[in-house]
């Protein structure tokens, strides 16, 4: 997913471009530990205070304030950085949030921590574990020989790691009060775009797709970040509204409000399941789809089909193998098995 922008205000929807066994190279994330000389690498530092550090992608942010959230409800000082966090601030108001460390400021700021958690070994900071003694990645979650999602995985890991005993499935995001769930409920949110064009399912076919839910009484819309209207603006005439956003948390409101999401694999559809919006994700193989679906709420995922032989071809012709009768006929399921609004 491009950067929808992480300035906290509104947004617009219309036409215009708006403005496991889990292992870790720390063994012992809170142990006192000591340098040469036999002083504590942890004096100063309270033992229950962790800094999470936020990837740039939304998905991965989502993903981590699921160890952030089950942490803090365990009584752990928890602070947060990274933007698209910092624009959902609201969102998480029991947490504290700031805006993404710049590499040369890192190193001070995150000092007075116990424990640093970052999902990635050296992105967005690289070199964490040679200047923070009680640096952890998730490496290893997410690369574990397992069936879940990221989102369980996480959760997991924060009860086996850290010890708690009562753990959630969530990121604990609270939509502010003014917003009514799924208000919109025939508004189906679509996000046809994806960060890399691997993960893209046709265009066209995401335009024919949204025709055919327009003609059995539902409301597709398009979001699209300013960054990605340039490979739609062809397509006017052709597609459902196009909607952009000049935040996180304005994008956060449209998905809140919308009664079903259906799209790529990306950070998008983690925000609407996050919210507890149905979602329906288009993948282009199961190894992918079983780490990164969506697994907050209810949804589904459409695969290519069994026929298409070999990973090579697979990986060629997923798209042209995905029909649009397939994802609609998906989408009913979703639609006949859903919980109903809350």
């Amino acid at each position: 997913m491009q950067d929808y922008g992480n300035r906290r205000r509104t947004g617009v929807c219309h036409d215009e471009t708006p403005p496991f066994a889990f292992q870790n190279r720390m063994q012992h994330a809170v142990a006192p530990q000591q340098n040469l000389s036999g002083q504590s690498l942890n004096a100063g530092r309270n033992a229950r205070t962790v800094a999470c550090v936020m990837s740039p992608a939304l998905g991965d942010t989502l993903i981590l304030l699921v160890v952030a959230h089950n942490l803090r409800r365990a009584g752990w000082k928890v602070h947060v950085f990274g933007d698209h966090a910092w624009s959902l601030a609201e969102w998480f108001a029991h947490l504290e949030i700031s805006p993404a460390l710049k590499a040369e400021e890192a190193e001070a700021a995150l000092a007075p921590y116990a424990v640093v958690l970052q999902l990635h070994r050296d992105r967005p900071l690289a070199n964490l574990a040679e200047k923070h003694s009680g640096f952890i990645d998730l490496h290893d979650v997410e690369y574990a020989n397992s069936t879940q999602c990221m989102a369980q995985r996480c959760a997991d890991f924060v009860g086996s790691h850290f010890g708690l005993r009562d753990v959630v499935v969530s990121n604990g995001i609270k939509a502010p009060t003014h917003l009514r769930f799924r208000r919109h409920h025939a508004r189906v949110a679509m996000h046809p775009e994806a960060s890399t064009d691997d993960k893209r399912w046709l265009a066209n076919r995401f335009i024919q797709l949204s025709r055919r839910l327009t003609s059995k009484g539902m409301s597709a819309e398009f979001a699209i970040a300013p960054g990605e209207r340039g490979r739609w603006d062809g397509l006017r005439r052709e597609t459902p509204p196009l909607c952009s956003f000049t935040s996180t948390a304005a994008l956060a409101e449209w998905l809140y409000e919308s009664g079903w999401f259906i799209g790529n694999d990306s950070g998008v559809g983690h925000l609407a399941s996050s919210l507890g919006v149905p979602t329906l994700t288009v993948f282009r193989r199961r190894r992918i789809a079983e780490r990164w679906r969506p697994g907050f709420a209810a949804g589904s995922v459409v695969l290519p089909p069994w026929w298409l032989p070999t990973a090579k071809l697979k990986e060629r012709f997923w798209r042209e193998s995905i029909t649009v009768r397939r994802v609609f006929a998906s989408f009913e399921a979703l639609r006949s098995n859903a919980p109903s609004r809350r």
